[in-house]
């Protein structure tokens, strides 16, 4: 009974070396736009600055994340113990980005089988971005745990590479969140894809 993979098993995902090194990069940008730039707060005008649209776009992209990995629990309740954790740090970013608190009753166990509003939700983050690449943007969670689990591990990679595309257009303190919350996103999809 190994614990370990075996050595010549095919990639079917990031290497951890590439995920490392991008998180890496990310935080590394993040400190160059943060030792760059100012506070943000000094820009005039009567709606909302750039960083305050960004940090908008970014809560609503994880609370979007969020309601995907609520349903992929509600579809697949087996995956609850692995997700749980997972989709609590997503709303925990929605929350430091200025998002609302969500509910977790998929996470607590207690949740009945998915709504239509939240299946629909299911395509998550960047849905309106013309990002439809995957296939994995239809709405509808795949009845095999492997491809639920592709399916959140691929909107997790989405969103981190959005992400660090975005710090050089924000100012230090939330590109240094934005760095951070990539970089976490980068984790997700190596524990979805590997773990």
């Amino acid at each position: 009974m190994s614990l370990s993979p075996s050595p010549r098993r095919p990639s079917r995902g990031p290497r951890r070396r590439s995920l490392f090194a991008s998180a890496a990069g990310a935080a590394g940008a993040a400190l160059l736009v943060g030792c760059t730039g100012g506070s943000g707060s000094g820009e005039s005008g009567g709606g909302p600055s750039d960083a305050e649209r960004a940090r908008a776009r970014a809560a609503r992209d994880s609370a979007e994340l969020a309601a995907r990995y609520e349903a992929v629990i509600a579809a697949h309740p087996g995956l609850a113990e692995r997700l749980g954790p997972l989709r609590d740090g997503v709303v925990r970013h929605a929350e430091a980005f200025g998002g609302a608190r969500a509910s977790s009753p998929a996470v607590s166990g207690t949740a009945s089988a998915a709504s239509p509003s939240v299946s629909a939700r299911a395509a998550g983050p960047g849905g309106d971005s013309g990002d439809s690449g995957d296939s994995g943007d239809s709405g509808v969670v795949p009845a095999d745990e492997k491809g639920a689990l592709a399916l959140l591990a691929g909107a997790e990679r989405k969103l981190a590479d959005r992400r660090a595309r975005a710090l050089l257009d924000v100012p230090g303190e939330l590109a240094r969140l934005l760095a951070s919350v990539a970089a976490a996103g980068a984790a997700h999809v190596f524990l979805l894809t590997e773990g």
